[in-house]
């Protein structure tokens, strides 16, 4: 069995990056020189000038909110009968099979805010029973007919980073819960460089899967903000959008095929490079959320190494004029490989929280050119040399006539250095008393800047209190030819009294909101525990009927992560 991973309490690992964006002065645009550290490396949790703004922004008082020491997290005996646990030994080996304190706790729900809270007030009753370390789809499927036979729960595990509550394992029955951890399933099987195809284990992160086919001259490209901890049947289960996937495509079209062990046998779906043979099953297993059973191998397209990357940032007066360009990149099939447009207030929040030289000159660089309220956007391309620069300036003259100013490249090259600091941030906040939590959704360009309206108001409307109030910040993060999506950072102080509750009304209403607008449950988080009441609004009544269809026929015993996806 490999190594246990550090525990983690809070979040994702330890609370050591920092977010940072500057500028230059191409075109004249932005200043030559600093950094601007939202974060400073001194270890401090906010810049003196980060925490007066956000004093005055949300009426928060900052205080000291640590969360419990491990040793104090209640973990109640495992509930694996002793017999089952030989079962599992004979099946798997000894060292397959693990129900000490510490492994079960490394594996107690995912990255949710609602999962962090519990987490943090020393409250691990997710915990599974036990872990289990499969080799193979072999071991997988032997281990779910197992389960099924004997009335135990399973709960695939790849890095623990749901944030809808995928992981929650909630059983109407109370039976025994066992998590299913792929950490041994991370080779690569195969990499077919002509055919642009690699088999690998589900279990395989994406550090490592990028590093194996370096050597190829290859990239898989597919960078979620989970990218450093999330593994790869992780992102097939959860239908994942990484944040290049405008131009790399999300990673449920990089999917050539898979293989799904369920309790009543193991499916290979897909096939390449294209087939009619009847409806394309591969879908079910796609964004099933491990409900079905488990993905234990993926065939994935992956695509030369760029030689080229070119990332930028661009400044517009407003929001409106920010998605008009983008809307017409879209209409004209322009779109670049990496699109963030930032709203005001995301944008100010960044530029005021900012310290340093190049954060004050960038600011007065905003402010002369009449953009101290705009909004940042920041664009990426990469491929070919020729491709790059044909596709940028095409690009560019649509930004240009569509009022943006450009900042150069050094906003967008920091913005990639630093695209994965976000939840260690969130931790250092979480001590501090603040309310940090996100949600995302999607909508066409018709609908979008409602969707955006909705979601806002019905946020702050349930987050303001006498004295408090909410930053509600957005992004566009993915740009389709029919829309985007949206994806929403809220800060407020936290209700130290009712914690759990203040963010689930606020989320209840931002849900309500922003489905009545015309926007998608979810873009790329899934579904979860979370979002699993409202899915019968996306899909239908009878839409929610043909899955309990397919999943008793696969999993008649319902062992497979229950009280996930699927509404009650």
């Amino acid at each position: 069995m490999a190594d246990l991973p550090e525990l983690t309490v809070q979040g994702w690992g330890p609370s050591s990056s920092r977010v940072a964006t500057v500028a230059d002065r191409e075109d004249g645009a932005g200043p030559d020189d600093g950094v601007l550290e939202l974060v400073p490396d001194s270890g401090d949790v906010l810049p003196r000038a980060a925490r007066r703004h956000l004093s005055r922004e949300l009426g928060w008082t900052p205080r000291s909110t640590p969360p419990v020491p491990v040793r104090d997290i209640a973990l109640a005996p495992p509930r694996l009968p002793g017999l089952m646990r030989a079962r599992f030994v004979a099946l798997l080996g000894e060292d397959a099979v693990a129900d000490d304190r510490l492994t079960r706790l490394t594996h107690a729900g995912g990255k949710s805010y609602l999962d962090l809270l519990r987490r943090r007030s020393g409250d691990a009753s997710d915990a599974p029973d036990a872990v289990l370390f499969p080799g193979s789809t072999e071991d997988v499927a032997a281990v779910l007919r197992t389960c099924s036979e004997h009335g135990v729960v399973v709960v695939p595990f790849g890095g623990g980073t749901s944030v809808v509550g995928g992981l929650a394992g909630t059983d109407a029955d109370d039976r025994p819960v066992v998590a299913l951890d792929l950490r041994r399933m991370a080779s690569v099987r195969s990499v077919d460089v002509p055919s642009s195809l690699v088999t690998v284990g589900a279990g395989m992160r994406g550090p490592a899967l990028e590093e194996a086919l370096s050597s190829e001259g290859l990239t898989f490209g597919h960078l979620p903000q989970s990218w450093e901890f999330a593994s790869l049947g992780g992102y097939a289960a959860t239908r994942s959008a990484g944040q290049s996937s405008t131009g790399v495509g999300r990673f449920s079209d990089l999917v050539a095929g898979l293989t799904l062990a369920t309790p009543s046998g193991v499916l290979e779906l897909g096939s390449a490079p294209a087939s009619a043979a009847g409806p394309d099953l591969l879908g079910l297993a796609l964004g099933s959320e491990g409900t079905l059973g488990v993905i234990t191998d993926l065939r994935l397209r992956v695509r030369p190494k760029p030689r080229s990357t070119r990332y930028e940032g661009w400044s517009f007066r407003s929001w409106a004029a920010g998605l008009a360009a983008l809307q017409r990149l879209a209409r004209h099939d322009l779109l670049p490989d990496v699109v963030r447009l930032s709203d005001p207030d995301e944008t100010r929040a960044n530029l005021r929280n900012a310290a340093g030289v190049g954060a004050r000159a960038l600011r007065g660089t905003l402010r002369a050119r009449r953009r101290g309220d705009g909004c940042l956007l920041v664009v990426g391309w990469e491929g070919l040399p020729t491709i790059v620069r044909a596709r940028r300036s095409a690009a560019s003259s649509v930004l240009r006539d569509g009022g943006a100013v450009r900042l150069g490249r050094r906003v967008g090259e920091s913005w990639a250095r630093h695209r994965f600091a976000a939840p260690y941030l969130r931790d250092r906040l979480l001590d501090t008393g603040l309310l940090v939590e996100t949600l995302e959704t999607a909508a066409t360009w018709t609908a979008l800047p409602t969707v955006y309206d909705a979601v806002r108001r019905a946020l702050r409307d349930a987050l303001t209190t006498p004295g408090r109030r909410p930053l509600v910040m957005t992004h566009v993060s993915h740009g389709y030819p029919t829309g985007a999506s949206l994806y929403v950072t809220v800060l407020a102080d936290r209700d130290d009294d009712l914690p759990l509750q203040q963010w689930l009304t606020a989320k209840r209403a931002a849900t309500d909101a922003l489905l009545a607008a015309g926007g998608t449950l979810t873009h790329h988080h899934a579904v979860g525990v979370d979002h699993r009441p409202w899915l019968a609004q996306e899909i239908g009544p009878l839409g929610v009927d043909v899955l309990r269809t397919v999943k008793q026929r696969l999993d008649p015993q319902g062992i497979c992560n229950p009280g996930v996806l699927l509404p009650d």
